[in-house]
């Protein structure tokens, strides 16, 4: 149960933001959006800004969400993890290579499910998540394995993003079990 009660999931101010918010949804308030929804000016940021993630990226949508899951994993946002499952999937990530997020440390190695650049990307989210600091050896990795300034600066944007968004489902306890 989370630790404040959700926003009505019918809630209608303010119109503007909650028409982009169930723009970018489908038509459904997801739970970390009735949660957010709690302070309009951090959600209208929260919903810019995961927009912008989600449609304007050069960084691959595979990558973005194979981010999502591991820092979810990482972090013990089993929600954010459910959340992004199958748009993971639908990006042409496999269902071994979901299931190996669950160890996130072990498929930063696993040469059978994860090529080069996503094993690449899964270090630079491991170290992002746990130390802040990411070493030399492994910026370098993810900066080769992308190809370009620009992507690399959106990974580690879509990191520290997805890390946003863990510590909030966790520390609000928003629970797994009502991903929609």
């Amino acid at each position: 149960m989370a630790r404040l009660p959700y926003t009505a999931p019918d809630i209608a101010e303010p119109a503007p933001l909650i028409t982009e918010l169930l723009a970018r949804r489908g038509g459904k308030l997801l739970d970390v959006d009735r949660m957010v929804l709690h302070s309009p000016t951090l959600a209208a940021a929260w919903n810019g800004f995961f927009g912008s993630i989600k449609n304007n990226m050069l960084l691959s949508p595979k990558l973005r969400e194979l981010v999502a899951c591991a820092v979810g994993s990482t972090n013990g946002a089993d929600y954010q993890y459910q959340q992004h499952a199958a748009a993971f999937l639908s990006a042409g990530g496999g269902a071994a290579q979901l299931l190996a997020l669950h160890d996130p440390d072990t498929a930063a190695r696993d040469t059978d499910h994860f090529d080069q650049a996503e094993r690449a990307v899964l270090q630079m989210s491991l170290e992002m998540t746990r130390n802040i600091k990411v070493s030399d050896a492994t910026f370098a990795a993810a900066l080769t394995a992308l190809g370009s300034h620009q992507a690399m600066v959106e990974l580690v944007g879509v990191i520290a993003g997805y890390n946003l968004v863990s510590r909030f489902l966790v520390a609000l306890e928003i629970d797994p079990t009502s991903v929609d």
